[in-house]
């Protein structure tokens, strides 16, 4: 795994991370929404007085109420570039690229550190709530970079209730990709979508669809 000194500024990266002793990280909606918030919204440094409020905003079909100014602050100041994400109960995956030099560490370090203060406060607990350090593994061309998209948004297949029903999965960006996109310019799809000619929703849909289910090692 790429170490933050090894990061390509400009490059993709598979950026990803599973709890303690593969221990639920994320266990009901408010939790989902907190970590959701930071992987949206800490792209810039910009700082938000009220993160909790504001993740109480979110709506599985537009997203979180982040005022017009602050959501253009971060577009403008944006250190990484989020491409595709998927949440689960005790692990996350996310395609990421890095826009400044250290800007993914500083991205994910914000995240973890302000999602492990949110968790330990809140279920009364002490000490580390992520497995480790997060890994990011080298995106090294265009196939690898497509079949990581449709992994990604297949992982929620895996969950009963959303089998067959991957699209409608509130904490990925696949219903972004192939409904209403929740985020604007905050997700980068077009690096994905524009592969598509015609109707390129629908034929990114069907290449999910029929991707190979490789596995990727957690």
């Amino acid at each position: 795994m790429a170490l933050p000194r090894d990061i390509v500024t400009g490059d993709y990266y598979h950026v990803y991370n599973r709890g303690a002793f593969k221990n639920g990280i994320h266990r009901d909606r408010a939790d989902y929404m907190r970590f959701l918030f930071g992987v949206i919204a800490f792209q810039s440094p910009v700082q938000f007085p009220q993160v909790g409020r504001l993740a109480r905003t979110f709506s599985d079909t537009d997203g979180f109420d982040i005022p017009e100014d602050s959501f253009g602050h971060i577009l403008e100041s944006r250190t990484v570039e989020l491409v595709s994400f998927c949440i689960l109960g005790n692990h996350f995956h996310l395609i990421v690229r890095e826009l400044v030099e250290g800007g993914l560490m500083r991205y994910m370090q914000r995240i973890e550190l302000a999602y492990t203060k949110y968790f330990n406060t809140r279920y009364g607990v002490s000490g580390h709530v992520y497995e480790g350090r997060y890994k990011a593994k080298h995106i090294g061309d265009n196939e690898y970079l497509m079949h990581l998209s449709a992994y990604i948004h297949r992982n929620p297949r895996e969950l009963k209730p959303w089998k067959g029903r991957e699209a409608e999965y509130p904490w990925s960006s696949y219903r972004d990709y192939v409904k209403e996109n929740r985020w604007g310019g905050l997700l980068a799809q077009e690096i994905i979508l524009d592969q598509f000619a015609g109707t390129k929703e629908s034929n990114y849909a069907d290449y999910v669809k029929s991707s190979p289910a490789k596995e990727f090692d957690l």
